[in-house]
Parts: C-alpha cells; sequence; structure tokens
C-alpha cells in the first residue's frame, strides 16, 4: 500500500473509490489499524460517490512507531487521571490531528469529510477545532469529549498485559471483542478470529498503544472547544457500548451546535456488518447536505455526487 510524509510521520494509507468524489477521511481508534475499518464498509462508502481514505494512525500498523519515546507507565496515568491529576504524553491527540491533516496535504486536498471511531473521534474532533477550513463534515462514532470510565470489567480486560505469544493475543484480542460487543446484533467469534489473526500478522504493535492511551488521558476536556465547531456534525452511537458508554455520545452531541446524534439500538463498542446501513445512511446523508450547502455558498447551486464508482 502507499505511503506518505506527514507532520514528521510515515503515514501508511489506502484509498477507495473515485478521485473526484467528496473526499472523506476515516480515522480509527486506540491500537487499531486502518483495516479495523472493514474493507467491504469502506467499498460501500465508496460506492456512494465518495473518496474514502484510511490510514494507520502514528505508532501503529505500518506508519512510524515512535519506539524512541520510550514506554510509558499506563496504569500510573490511568490512576492518576481518576484522581483528577494532569498527566503528560509523549505526543498529543492534537499532533494526531496534524498527521491527519499532512496525509491530506500530501493527497492534495484541500477539506474532506472527516470520520472518526473511539479515539478516532476524539482525533476527529480535534481536527475540527484545529482545522475548521478544512472539515466539510464532522461524524464522531462512539467517541466522547473527555475520559469517561468504561465499565469496570472491560477496562481491566483491556489494560491487561501483553500476553507474549501469537496464540494468546488472537485469544485475548476475541474476548475482548465479545466483552465490548453489544449483544444486539451477536457476536461471530470466527470472523473476530480472522480478523485477529489478520491484524496481529500485518503489525503489532503494544506500546504504541500504550502511548496513544496515554494522549488519550492527557488531552482532558475537549467541551469547550466542541462548542465552536461549525461543520456539519453527526454522533453515532451503540445504546449498549460497555467501553465509551452512551453517556460520551450524548455528551458530544450536546456539546457541538446543531450536531445530530443517532443511536443504535443493542450496539456496543464495534461496527457488526448488520450496523453498517445505520452507520453508513446517516453519514452520507450528512456529506451530501454538506456538499449541497457549500456548493450553494459558492453560488455553484446544488451539488450532484455520482452513485457509482470503481475501487482503487
Amino acid at each position: 500500500m502507499p505511503q506518505a510524509s506527514s507532520n514528521g510521520m510515515v503515514l501508511e494509507y489506502e484509498t477507495f473509490g473515485d478521485r473526484a468524489g467528496p473526499p472523506v477521511l476515516l480515522i480509527m481508534g486506540l491500537g487499531a489499524q486502518m483495516t479495523v475499518w472493514p474493507d467491504g464498509f469502506c467499498q460501500q462508502l465508496a460506492d456512494q460517490g465518495h473518496y474514502v481514505i484510511r490510514f494507520d494512525n502514528r505508532d501503529i500498523g505500518l506508519s512510524t512507531h515512535l519506539d524512541h519515546l520510550g514506554l510509558p507507565d499506563g496504569v500510573a496515568a490511568f490512576m492518576a487521571v481518576i484522581a483528577g491529576e494532569v498527566v503528560d504524553a509523549p505526543y498529543s491527540l492534537g499532533d494526531m490531528a496534524d498527521d491527519a491533516a499532512g496525509l491530506l496535504d500530501a493527497l492534495d486536498i484541500a477539506e474532506a469529510h472527516i470520520v472518526g471511531a473511539s479515539m478516532g473521534g476524539m482525533i476527529a474532533q480535534r481536527f475540527a477545532t484545529g482545522h475548521p477550513e478544512r472539515t466539510s463534515s464532522l461524524t464522531s462514532i462512539f467517541s466522547m469529549p473527555r475520559f469517561i470510565l468504561g465499565e469496570e470489567e472491560v477496562v481491566a480486560v483491556l489494560m491487561a498485559p501483553d500476553p507474549g505469544t501469537r496464540e494468546g493475543r488472537i485469544e485475548a484480542g476475541v474476548a475482548a471483542a465479545r466483552l465490548t460487543s453489544g449483544g444486539g446484533f451477536g457476536f461471530d467469534e470466527e470472523l473476530t478470529r480472522k480478523r485477529m489473526i489478520a491484524g496481529i500478522d500485518r503489525s503489532w504493535h503494544p506500546d504504541g498503544q500504550s502511548r496513544q492511551t496515554l494522549a488519550i488521558l492527557a488531552d482532558g476536556d475537549r467541551t469547550e472547544g466542541l462548542a465552536g465547531i461549525t461543520a456539519p456534525t453527526l454522533v453515532i452511537h451503540g445504546t449498549a457500548d460497555p467501553l465509551v458508554v452512551p453517556q460520551g455520545g450524548q455528551e458530544t452531541a450536546d456539546a457541538i451546535p446543531g450536531a445530530e446524534l443517532v443511536w443504535i439500538e443493542g450496539m456496543g463498542h464495534e461496527m457488526p456488518e448488520a450496523a453498517w446501513p445505520q452507520i453508513l445512511d446517516p453519514i452520507c446523508a450528512l456529506i451530501e447536505r454538506a456538499e449541497v450547502a457549500a456548493g450553494e455558498a459558492r453560488g455553484q447551486g446544488p451539488a450532484v455526487m455520482s452513485t457509482t464508482t470503481s475501487a482503487e
């Protein structure tokens, strides 16, 4: 896959669809490679006339790893935040948002529709506040405007140490995915195991995930800044999310003027294929409204979007 230099990083990325369509930048969450955005999900979004870009965040996947920054004590940082203390991080969510902006620069894209999931939603929020002129619209999926503690059992599993073996990592990943599933769409253990194997074989970098965790914990409360977002905004959240609890979605929507909030009944911290229509339909509708409004603001009248494209 191609790579691009961005903000001092080298980012692995992939595109779907026709470059002539409205660009959509997908930002994934904590420790998650870009392939956690399923191929079929990306292709369906591209098939609606969009130019879809997904990428590995810094310190994960095939993008630049920052091991020279050292391995932080994530448990100590977590406890400090719970106690109301401020923690330092090797880099910030703002830095990661700047990485995303630099990727757009490398692709010669002036602005894009920004879609982030989980930590990716937090980065997308930082993108929208730090690069408002480059944010055509914002979609925040199962994310939050500040650190809100998830269900204790789930947090404990996700903070467990690296099992140390490939098989142990696969089984731990499957167990974590089962815990974060909301139950409303069933749990496909075979598919989950296949995805875990593919992800681990592509790249395994828990030290990077630890540094990303610190970036989340150090970011503080974004609520006040979110009030200044003027881009059309959509918030999507599962009603049964045990990791980023529904309060996070509600607070995000409440903080952003005019934000649309879509609840998906029974969905946890997951993107099951059966829920894709409930995710993709409002995203596509938001993008269409934003494109029409932008075209009218330029005096060009409503934009006409293609409905068929070919994947790159």
